[in-house]
């Protein structure tokens, strides 16, 4: 198998001076610029006031990357965009699918129960907005390299804000740094892309801010990030709400709050009286100013940990049953489900029925073809024929080895590779099998880099998952989208002997490409 890089890219560091002086380089770059995280409780035990801040964990080198991979992945994304908000309008297809695995889960299974109580009281909000990330890596068939999708994410779609700013870090070391190595790194050999992921997502932002207009109660309004507790990620989010105000093309710069999704019952309310739902924001700083909230951004409320007690469930009620513009709506999360990504790549020849893709892309055979050529094998894991098959598959100790299961979850960490499917499955009632998908593993072409995650260097074989970002947005009721935008990349590298990939999880690290 041929590597990327060719050559001496990127160069081997084996003087110990030289090291410390580009990972301290880095070090002092990523502070100054907000390219961090806070600490996790392994590295500080003890930071109660939120003080300390940390390099988010990020390579060396930017990693090559096939141009013309890179191209398609970023020009398909309006396609994916226009994809998804299709299928979130399409509640009969998307009922079907939740039936399918609610039996194995739970979290599915109330999200659901949400929407159907809001639907019976009546939606008072049509407008929904997405911000997407679709995750590519790239797969080597012989000579042959090509993108492959490994999943959509409909929500919390994370570190738009770091990849701006990793894209930079970069720029800066291409242009003051490797030329300097002992093995230097000329700057016009790197091609660096650019990257305007933060400010194309916080257009995304300003778009539906600007749709759901003045406030008829007399209230300013506002965009609210909906938070984690703890959050370590805070920079990311800051980098988007810095852009949001930054680029606002309102007379004045729009309000942006943060507030932890556990406190959302507390700090909210809906309009008393009113029968389009206000959802109203009181700042605990100073009870005495009331926002409207026009834009609701959940970086929280993707899984079950988010959940904990019924109230939990009443809050995410409370929000999606309010006029606010939510980003995204329950609808839009469970169009993120695993399941979905399934019925729309399940190869025809092993299913009785087509597939969902020609549901969702009827009459457009260019859109349909490109969106398809980016698809893996991906199988259910029900009753069906295409089920069956796929079962004997995942018991078998080596057929399995070539597959990876899925579960209908966020975040990283969630998922069994290769020997682990048989085990999990033998652990798990059959009735529940349903709630997991099979997915064939990409098989990417060998890369190798430097890593320095909590100031230590690690070096050797990398892989590399491209995210290409969107914004969408679109009338739930009419399907007129009133924004479809392409918004910046992301980059995530991982060793080649780590399974899982997620930054936030503690498997991965932030990158930037570098096109060959």
């Amino acid at each position: 198998m041929s590597s990327l890089a060719g050559g001496s890219y990127p160069p081997t560091l084996d003087d110990a001076l030289e090291k410390d002086r580009l990972a301290q380089a880095i070090k002092d770059w990523t502070i100054a610029n907000g390219l961090a995280v806070r600490p996790p409780p392994a590295v500080v035990s003890n930071n109660p006031e939120g003080i300390l801040a940390m390099s988010a964990p990020v390579t060396l080198f930017p990693s090559p990357f096939p141009k013309g991979c890179f191209e398609e992945a970023k020009a398909i994304q309006t396609k994916y965009n226009e994809l998804y908000a299709r299928i979130s309008q399409d509640e009969e297809y998307l009922s079907g699918l939740v039936q399918e695995v609610a039996s194995g889960d739970e979290f599915i299974a109330e999200l659901w129960k949400i929407h159907l109580r809001v639907k019976e009281e009546g939606y008072v909000q049509n407008l929904a907005l997405g911000l997407f990330r679709s995750d590519y890596m790239v797969h080597q068939d012989g000579d042959n390299l090509q993108i492959k999708q490994v999943e959509f994410n409909t929500i919390a779609s994370s570190f738009g804000g770091l990849s701006a700013q990793t894209s930079l870090l970069h720029q800066h070391l291409a242009k003051n740094e490797y030329p300097l190595l002992q093995n230097p790194i000329s700057r016009s050999s790197v091609d660096l892309p650019a990257n305007n992921s933060a400010e194309g997502l916080a257009a995304g932002l300003a778009a539906a801010f600007r749709a759901y207009g003045q406030s008829t109660l007399g209230h300013p309004t506002c965009v609210l990030f909906i938070t984690q507790d703890g959050e370590r990620n805070v920079f990311d989010q800051r980098h988007l709400e810095y852009a949001l105000q930054s680029s606002s093309t309102t007379p004045d710069p729009i309000p942006v709050f943060r507030l932890p999704f556990s406190q959302l019952l507390t700090h909210t309310t809906l309009a008393p009286s009113s029968p389009t739902r206000q959802l109203l924001y009181h700042p605990p700083h100073n009870p005495t100013l009331t926002f409207e909230v026009a834009v609701a951004y959940l970086r929280a409320a993707y899984g079950p940990s988010d959940y904990p007690t019924p109230t939990a469930w009443e809050a995410r009620y409370q929000l999606e049953r309010s006029a606010a513009i939510k980003c995204p709506t329950i609808l839009t999360q469970l169009a993120g489900m695993k399941k979905v990504q399934q019925v729309l790549a399940t190869p025809e020849a092993v299913s009785t029925t087509p597939s969902a893709l020609r549901r969702f892309v009827p009459n457009d055979e260019a859109a349909y073809a490109a969106l398809w050529r980016t698809f893996t094998n991906i199988y259910p894991l029900d009753t069906t024929p295409a089920g069956q098959a796929a079962r004997r598959l995942a018991t078998d100790p080596d057929a399995c080895q070539r597959y990876v299961m899925k579960p209908q979850r966020e975040g990283g960490g969630n998922n069994f590779y290769r020997g682990a499917i048989p085990r999990q499955l033998k652990e798990t009632p059959e009735e529940y099998w349903a709630s997991y998908i099979l997915m064939e593993l990409i098989t990417p072409p060998p890369v190798v880099n430097t890593i320095l995650r909590n100031g230590v260097l690690e070096q050797g074989g990398v892989i590399c998952e491209l995210g290409v970002y969107g914004t969408c947005l679109w009338d739930q009721g009419t399907g007129e989208v009133l924004r479809n935008e392409e918004s910046g990349y992301l980059l995530r590298t991982k060793g080649d002997q780590s399974e899982e990939g997620g930054v936030a999880a503690g498997f991965g690290c932030m990158d930037s490409c570098r096109l060959v």
